[in-house]
Order: structure tokens, then sequence, then C-alpha cells
């Protein structure tokens, strides 16, 4: 799981609080233990968390452990990374990029 403190384990239960009800930006990395490019991308997602700290809240969701919220948002293929506004998802990139990819994305949305 991650090492990162800026990084919220979301789950089935948290994720209304954590991420519906949140103001500004969040990102959430829908992933699996099992799963090679999740592992790929886990460490991107925990600099990105560090580098992005009050200004963007980053989760990471196991799709096994709370399939309901991974179903709500037809994730079908991980890794999955949604982008929120204010709750609401705005953007999302599927399989494994570099991490200047989902940098600029955040660079974006922050910038917004």
């Amino acid at each position: 799981m991650a090492t990162s403190a800026n990084i919220v384990e979301i789950t089935d239960g948290n994720f209304q609080s954590e991420i519906a009800n949140a103001d500004g930006v969040s990102m959430v990395d829908f992933w699996a233990e099992w799963c090679g490019p999740c592992r790929l991308i886990g460490p991107f997602v925990e600099q990105l968390a560090d580098e992005y700290a009050g200004q963007v809240k980053v989760g990471k969701l196991d799709v096994d452990s709370n399939q309901q919220t991974a179903a709500k948002f037809n994730v079908r293929s991980i890794p999955t990374i949604l982008f929120f506004k204010d709750g609401q998802v705005i953007d999302q990139v599927v399989g494994a990029v570099p991490k200047q990819a989902l940098a600029r994305k955040l660079q974006e949305l922050t910038a917004a």
C-alpha cells in the first residue's frame, strides 16, 4: 500500500466523505495488488501526492476490496486514475502512463 503520508486509502465506506464531498481537485488511483502496471505507476502516484500536497487530494482504491465504487465509475481495466473536481469526475487516465502525463493533467486542473 501507499508509503506517502499524503495518500488517503479510499474505500467503498469513505468514498463519499473523502472524494465525493471534497472541494477542489482529487486524484484517485484504482488499483489491485496483483496488477503489474498498477505497481509500475504506484511510485508516480506517491511522488505526485507529495509534490501536490495541499493542492490535490490523492487517494488509492483497491478494486478487489471496494468493488462497489469501482463499478459505480465503470472501472473495467486497471490501473485507472480518475480526476475529480468538487466531487465530480472531470477526467481519467487508463493504463500505465509516464509520471509526466499525470503531472501534466494535475497542472492543468490546478491552474484552472
